[in-house]
């Protein structure tokens, strides 16, 4: 099955690591593959997707190589992962069962690496794989995400709006929101409105608007109170997101803004503004978006950021709340947002304003 060649020259390169599917080779291919590169096997892609998935993207493989398989399924994956704005770096090498010319063609539309066919030339293959690596920069690093080549276009409509409803809404709420701003300015001293960084779509930073809620130096004391935190750990043994059962640091009127959402107001400004939309995923604080690191969930980054979304009000304020199934919402909005889906959620927001846990 494989051509036999001098394998004694192939230096071993420990730090390539290597994604392997291609059962109907691994009995003659894994071995030299394993003592050349670091091999992580899967026996089939839906195994090898799920592998994929639950990679940091500092720890994303350097490679992957798949079989051909009969069905031509593997296609179908290839094809995912160059829409995937995250992955569509990775070198992919192909091996097939026999030489086939609309193989070959399929494999060149879609941009594969490279194709090999049985007798597979071990030594070829290995030189060709560090040479691909070397010369091919494939990972992408979270500094360096601000950059990633996605652009999140927000429709004509969209945005008209974002901006019409946002504006009527500062309008007719002035004279509420100074009643409210001069309330938390005798309450206690600091700036009435509280500005803070968040990373919305894309990974842009923008400055971030709400009404102060907590006492000053409430962000220093943050770590202290991590036992106190919403989110379930149990999961991964650390936790993303941050929100506090019966927040110490909270005023007393900054407790009753909260609790109707009323200290949100301000990002009606950040909607007017363009930096986020009335509907899409929450933008995040930096702490949290930088432990968004696995491919899987950097996707929510890659729809609108929005005042509201599916978590406000589907699982808001619920205590049973687990990081996982904030996660995973965010995902789904990201990938199948619209304008009904929108309409939905808006009709939805009232009734989820009021919070009925203390977080």
């Amino acid at each position: 099955m494989i051509q036999q060649d001098d394998n004694s020259n192939i230096t071993p390169h420990k730090s390539i690591s290597l994604l392997y599917s291609a059962p109907w080779f691994a009995e003659e291919l894994l071995p030299q593959l394993n003592a050349s590169f670091e091999v992580h096997s899967e026996p089939d892609i839906e195994n090898l997707d799920n592998y994929l998935r639950d990679r940091s993207l500092f720890k994303l493989p350097d490679v992957i190589l798949l079989e051909v398989d009969d069905a031509h399924e593997c296609f179908n994956y290839v094809e995912k992962l160059k829409k995937n704005v995250l992955l569509k770096g990775l070198v992919i090498v192909l091996v097939a069962k026999k030489a086939d010319k609309a193989v070959r063609n399929r494999a060149m539309k879609l941009k594969v690496n490279d194709l090999y066919n049985d007798p597979v030339p071990l030594k070829d293959l290995c030189e060709r794989i560090i040479f691909l690596v070397k010369f091919k920069l494939i990972k992408p690093q979270l500094s360096d995400l601000s950059n990633i080549d996605y652009t999140y276009k927000i429709p004509i409509f969209k945005r008209l709006f974002d901006i019409i409803t946002s504006g009527m809404a500062l309008l007719v709420l002035s004279p509420f929101l100074l009643i409210v701003g001069l309330i938390v300015a005798i309450e206690s001293k600091g700036p009435v409105i509280f500005k803070s960084k968040r990373v919305g779509t894309g990974y842009r930073i923008f400055d971030f608007y709400k009404f102060r809620s907590m006492r000053q130096g409430a962000s220093e004391e943050l770590k202290k109170l991590s036992d106190l935190n919403q989110y379930d750990k149990s999961e991964t043994g650390d936790t993303t997101f941050v929100k506090l059962r019966n927040d110490p640091r909270i005023t007393a009127f900054g407790r009753f803004i909260r609790k109707y959402s009323i200290d949100e107001l301000p990002q009606l400004a950040n909607v007017f503004m363009g930096d986020m939309s009335l509907v899409g995923n929450r933008p995040l604080p930096l702490y949290e978006a930088e432990m968004l690191t696995s491919n899987e969930w950097t996707m929510r980054f890659l729809g609108p950021a929005g005042l509201t979304g599916l978590w406000q009000v589907s699982r808001r304020g619920k205590a049973d709340m687990s990081e996982r199934e904030r996660k995973k919402l965010d995902n789904f909005y990201a990938q199948n947002h619209s304008f009904w889906l929108d309409l939905k959620i808006l009709l939805k927001t009232l009734p989820a304003i009021v919070q009925k846990e203390k977080v």
